[in-house]
């Protein structure tokens, strides 16, 4: 099993990056907000027990995918110190099933996340949507730096289309 990890900060095209991979490689795409969507109805966005089953769900979704050898995208908002055992977790659970976890950093500059975030494609996932959420997310965490004591393949979004994004990584992890 490949669990291909995509991070980065909202709105530099993870999700787009994803699906035109997953297009073109087979591999299924389990992104960030299928399961802040499922949980979001019953209780209330950031509390305990939405932060604890939306964790399950990820969990328990991505070790069945390890034990079935399904190979898996993953995407995330990764935030330094703040997630790193969440990021160990996973990489645990994946190598311990004999997968491996390809990283991928997709970046954007500020003035295009301003620009995107507030694209109407966002609102079908209940993304952030406000130049204001994502400043105060930028301003609060740190969402541009790799992951540490791994190699992470990092791309600049900014000016490239998500199907030249979407190339470079199946080729660099011989997708």
């Amino acid at each position: 099993m490949k669990l291909l990890f995509i991070y980065g900060p909202p709105a530099a095209g993870k999700l787009t990056v994803s699906t035109e991979i997953a297009q073109r490689t087979g591999f299924r795409l389990f992104h960030n907000h299928l399961t802040v969507d499922a949980v979001a109805p019953v209780f209330e966005f950031g509390s305990e027990p939405f932060w604890k089953l939306v964790r399950l769900f990820r969990y328990e979704t991505v070790t069945e995918a390890a034990r079935r050898n399904v190979d898996l995208i993953y995407t995330f908002c990764y935030a330094k110190d703040e997630d790193d055992a969440h990021v160990s977790e996973f990489i645990e659970l994946v190598e311990s099933h004999g997968g491996e976890v390809c990283f991928v950093l997709l970046k954007c500059q500020r003035a295009e996340l301003d620009r995107r975030v507030v694209s109407e494609s966002r609102a079908r996932f209940g993304k952030v949507r406000s130049v204001e959420t994502l400043a105060d997310l930028l301003d609060r965490y740190e969402l541009f730096t790799p992951i540490p004591h791994r190699e992470s393949l990092v791309i600049d979004t900014t000016l490239i289309p998500a199907v030249d994004a979407a190339t470079q990584i199946i080729e660099f992890y011989g997708l």
